[in-house]
């Protein structure tokens, strides 16, 4: 089995390279094996809302960026961990506009996998940044995995990022959990969904 860490940071060996180190170590422990992806530092599109993906279901039609292979990533992965550091209280730009599209065009693929996000800031915005990736995995029908508290470290360089005990507690108990689940739900079929029946507040 293995994990796709996905580093969502400018930085490629910052603060949120750091928390997801320890997160692939832990993860080693428990005999699953992890990739870290870095997203780089190259532009990444907008969703504009063409509806092209729900004709072609699984790809965006805008190929120029690592959308596409990101969503390859994910669909070979059992389980996935999105990292990023917390920018004007919430996940970074450049991480949402890749995960709109991501989940846009391939949500569906990503059923049953367990996923989780963890964030890296220097004093607040971690839990509403927490929040924001957890999103994107409820609609996805993805379990959340959890850890023994919301899923941050603190720090302003990777330094102080390792001087966060407890921070870095929370991410070996995250690999722990995830390598658990990935464990448990390897033989146990996923229940079928019910069509969706979306409904308009105004009609």
């Amino acid at each position: 089995m293995k994990v796709l860490l996905v580093n969502g940071s400018p930085r490629e060996k910052g603060c949120t390279y750091t928390a997801l180190t320890e997160i692939a170590q832990q993860l080693k422990q428990n005999d699953i094996d992890s990739e870290i992806y870095w997203m780089g530092l190259k532009t990444i599109r907008g969703c504009i809302a063409c509806g092209a993906c729900k004709k072609n279901p699984g790809k965006c039609v805008f190929d120029d960026d690592i959308c596409n292979e990101l969503i390859n990533k994910m669909v070979e992965a059992d389980g996935v961990v999105f990292g990023s550091p917390v920018y004007y209280a919430s996940v970074r730009g450049e991480v949402c506009t890749l995960l709109d599209r991501v989940f846009y065009a391939a949500g569906s693929k990503f059923a049953g996998k367990p996923a989780a996000g963890i964030v890296s800031c220097r004093r607040g915005g971690s839990t509403a940044s927490y929040d924001r990736f957890n999103k994107y995995f409820g609609i996805s029908r993805m379990p959340i995995v959890s850890s023994q508290y919301w899923n941050g470290v603190h720090g302003n360089t990777p330094d102080e990022v390792k001087e966060d005990l407890e921070g870095l507690q929370i991410m070996r108990t995250l690999a722990d959990e995830m390598a658990w689940l990935l464990k448990a739900i390897e033989n146990t079929p996923r229940p079928e969904a019910e069509k969706p029946t979306p409904t308009n507040f105004i009609r």
